[in-house]
């Protein structure tokens, strides 16, 4: 496995993927707003993991609306249909199944939409243009890719802290992550996958701790970083993480720390 598609074992961590759910709610409701469902729609959440922002929507559409779930990692669909159990949320259908490969006919759903996982897939146009082909016409979409690497901090610190500590296949895999960031890329792939009436905008939203302890321990606890540690000497595991308490300094205040982070939303219709 190369540095550029080492990402985390999304089977692994399903369950303690949560943890993470908070800071990335924003991200989510931007979704919701720019999909527009009601009720009525059948949507397709592509990439689910733990079943958010589909969860939220069904939370509030609650039986008026027809959700699908579906994830490349059978773990992440679990935990997802578990909540959902717990929740009771039964008219909410979950599949392992990827991007690539969707088996739905053609046309079969009025919303697509998909939070931070174009970019892992392990064919970005493909999977763009699947998740087009099962869109109704006239039917939106709304998804939602990382920027440029600059643009998430946590994973930048995470990536220099880690290099020429790690063999380079254990690096953080932030090229695969940050693939769509960047001044028309997203455009190009969008475009390159059959969509042509879309916008793309860019948007900041904020990682907050109270401190940065409590950011270690979600870390650590996530288990998000459990390949590098794996490969990390252990004696080395401080310096690691005081090499990224420094880089953190500087989003500190005395309301916590607020770690900006950057991503492209695209927005669009399928035109008849």
């Amino acid at each position: 496995m190369s540095a550029q598609n080492n990402q985390p074992d999304w089977n692994r961590i399903a369950e303690k993927f949560d943890l993470w759910l908070p800071q990335l709610a924003p991200v989510g409701e931007a979704l919701l707003d720019a999909l527009a469902a009601v009720p009525g729609n059948r949507v397709l959440d592509v990439a689910c993991g733990t079943g958010e922002p589909a969860l939220t929507l069904a939370r509030r559409l609650g039986r008026h609306i027809d959700l699908t779930c579906v994830d490349a990692a059978h773990g992440m669909v679990t935990a997802a249909e578990k909540k959902a159990h717990r929740e009771g949320l039964t008219d909410v259908r979950f599949q392992a199944m990827p991007a690539e490969q969707l088996t739905f006919p053609d046309a079969s759903f009025d919303r697509i939409l998909c939070r931070f996982g174009i970019m892992l897939f392990e064919n970005p146009i493909r999977g763009l243009s699947e998740m087009l082909r099962v869109l109704k016409p006239g039917g939106r979409f709304a998804y939602a890719v990382w920027d440029t690497p600059e643009a998430m901090p946590t994973l930048l610190w995470s990536f220099y802290a880690f290099k020429n500590r790690v063999p380079e296949q254990h690096y953080p895999p932030l090229a695969k992550i940050t693939s769509l960031g960047g001044p028309g890329v997203f455009d190009r792939a969008l475009r390159e996958a059959g969509y042509n009436d879309f916008s793309v905008a860019s948007f900041t939203f904020h990682y907050s701790f109270a401190t940065f302890e409590e950011y270690w321990n979600t870390i650590e606890a996530s288990e998000i970083m459990h390949q590098q540690f794996a490969a990390l000497p252990a004696d080395q595991r401080d310096l690691v993480r005081d090499e990224i308490a420094i880089f953190a300094r500087e989003f500190h205040s005395s309301q916590g720390l607020s770690i900006p982070h950057r991503y492209l939303l695209a927005r669009g219709r399928k035109r008849p």
